[in-house]
């Protein structure tokens, strides 16, 4: 396994360096494997191991995506790094199969990501946070990347991969803490005001999402006794657009129309393709989470209110009490307000884009966004491969890309989800050949001794 000390003085560029760790890098990193084995990779991230949404892993949730949708299939069916593989590998298969559920559980897509990424730890350090991203002039310009711990990496080609920053509506952005948080910090805040309280809690799920009825689900069969207060914007959850054709969004070929689409043309498929991931439940979840709140009905409890068309207009904070939440009625603007132990916000993730919810580019970025070409909005710019070309005046920029941070500009197939995750992976994988000068990928083709092929001056296969 990679360790840090390895590199810390290595002068020679890596042909690739990648930013993250999680699903996207690991689909990257099998692809550039099996396809690319000639380039010598690292990725970088930020956290002690491989993981997935573990703020969100709760018990008895899916994955809303086809078990083959995974990090290598559509890529290659022949990998190794398939979930169909890694059942077989650990002896899990025949199991597997003869689970009455349409999806695979969370849980178990963890763990074919953790083996993938325990596969390919050759081409990752842990523990290693990105601080600052410069570039090196000289007869070759190559990325500089320091570390929180002080160490120095440097690449040829630049891949940033560190997922969409979550989205945090105004008035809670100066109040997050351990009674407000995130979706994506979830379970450890749950646990951490359970422990501080000693009995059962009031939670406010704030939206009307996935993520948001997962939650309020999990806390209402938690066997806890927790209440459930649901603050949102709709009148109530609303069920999931999973019609075959609208499922065709993800699609290479939508990609591909999405793309060429104009800015006006891209917010109409927006609108319309919306409930098919946004602001909608999965049939399954919803109609628990009714039967539930109706068996209350019928015992005399009320675990489970829901405060419809409902704005926060104001988020107050005592010493270490309760959390009280202004409420305004979107509809009559009456006013009214909540108390809460712990405030969740399951309110998504930020895109590419000038509004409100959006940021013009990745905060990472910011050292060196004045050499990357921007739209007329102030906007990142981005190709069909998610290569972000240089500013005008900068023609010496090192190839730099995104991956998995572009549903703005490739549409739904890049929206967190592993739909088209593997297809992305041979994308940026032609783009990083093409930039650096490399022979075309054969894609399809699985280079089963790819790793033993690129030892490199460490002994290391990879890097």
């Amino acid at each position: 396994m990679y360790t840090q000390d390895d590199h810390a003085s290595r002068q020679t560029p890596h042909d690739v360096i990648g930013v993250g760790f999680g699903p996207g890098g690991i689909a990257l990193a099998a692809a550039l494997e099996e396809e690319a084995p000639e380039l010598d990779c690292l990725f970088l991230e930020s956290r002690s191991e491989a993981t997935w949404q573990p703020g969100m892993l709760l018990r008895g949730v899916d994955t809303q995506h086809h078990p083959s949708r995974d990090l290598a299939t559509l890529r290659n069916p022949r990998s190794r790094y398939t979930f169909l593989n890694y059942l077989h590998e650990t002896d899990r298969l025949l199991a597997y199969l003869n689970v009455p559920q349409h999806f695979p559980l969370r849980r178990d897509y963890v763990r074919y990501i953790r083996w993938v990424a325990a596969e390919l730890s050759s081409y990752v350090a842990y523990d290693s946070r990105v601080t600052d991203i410069s570039v090196a002039d000289g007869p070759e310009p190559h990325y500089v990347l320091r570390t929180s711990e002080g160490q120095v990496h440097r690449g040829r080609a630049l891949v940033v991969g560190t997922g969409r920053t979550p989205y945090v509506p105004e008035v809670f952005a100066n109040v997050l803490g351990s009674r407000v948080c995130h979706s994506t910090e979830y379970r450890w805040r749950l646990a951490e005001r359970r422990r501080a309280k000693g009995g059962p809690l009031t939670v406010a799920v704030i939206g009307a999402s996935q993520s948001a009825a997962e939650i309020a689900l999990d806390l209402h069969s938690g066997g806890h006794g927790d209440r459930v207060v649901a603050v949102m914007r709709g009148f109530g959850y609303r069920l999931k657009d999973t019609s075959p054709f609208s499922e065709e969004a993800y699609f290479p070929e939508f990609t591909d129309h999405y793309f060429h689409a104009s800015r006006e043309a891209k917010a109409r498929l927006d609108a319309q393709l919306r409930p098919s991931n946004y602001s909608s439940v999965d049939q399954d979840v919803l109609e628990e989470l009714y039967v539930r709140r109706y068996e209350d009905g019928i015992d005399g409890e009320d675990r489970l209110t829901l405060h419809r068309n409902q704005e926060v207009g104001d988020v107050l904070l005592g010493d270490d009490g309760p959390v009280r939440l202004v409420l305004r009625d979107r509809d009559t603007d009456a006013a009214s307000s909540v108390e809460a132990d712990l405030v969740v916000l399951a309110t998504g993730f930020r895109d590419l884009g000038p509004d409100e919810r959006s940021e013009p580019y990745p905060g990472l970025l910011a050292p060196v966004v004045e050499q990357l070409a921007l739209d007329d909005r102030g906007v990142l710019c981005v190709e069909r491969d998610y290569h972000v070309p240089a500013r005008g005046t900068a023609a010496g920029m090192p190839p730099l890309f995104l991956n998995g941070l572009c549903e703005t500009t490739h549409g739904l197939g890049d929206a967190g989800s592993f739909s088209l995750l593997s297809l992305r992976a041979a994308t940026l994988v032609e783009g990083i050949r093409k930039r650096l000068g490399g022979p075309p990928s054969a894609t399809h083709v699985t280079h089963a001794s790819g790793r033993d092929s690129q030892v490199d001056e460490f002994g290391e296969s990879g890097a």
